[in-house]
C-alpha cells in the first residue's frame, strides 16, 4: 500500500495522493492523486509506475518522493 499525503515528482511539481483505486477490468491498483498547482487536476497512474525509480542522467531516483510535512 502507499502512504497518503504530499509527494514531489522528480521534475519538481507537487501532488497529493488521495487514494488507491482498482482498475475495473484488470483489478490493477491505481494511485489517485491531485496536482497541487494550476487547476488541481486529478490524475491516476498504476501503483507500480508511481512507486518506481526512473533514470535522471546517470542516477536513479524515485518518480514520486513522499514529502513529510
Amino acid at each position: 500500500m502507499i502512504k497518503l499525503g504530499k509527494y514531489k515528482h522528480y521534475k519538481g511539481k507537487e501532488y497529493e495522493v488521495i487514494g488507491v483505486a482498482k482498475h475495473s477490468e484488470t483489478l490493477e491498483e491505481m494511485v489517485v492523486y491531485r496536482a497541487l498547482y494550476g487547476n488541481h487536476d486529478l490524475w491516476v497512474r498504476p501503483l507500480s509506475m508511481f512507486a518506481e525509480e526512473v533514470e535522471v542522467g546517470e542516477k536513479k531516483v524515485l518518480r514520486f518522493e513522499y514529502v513529510d510535512e
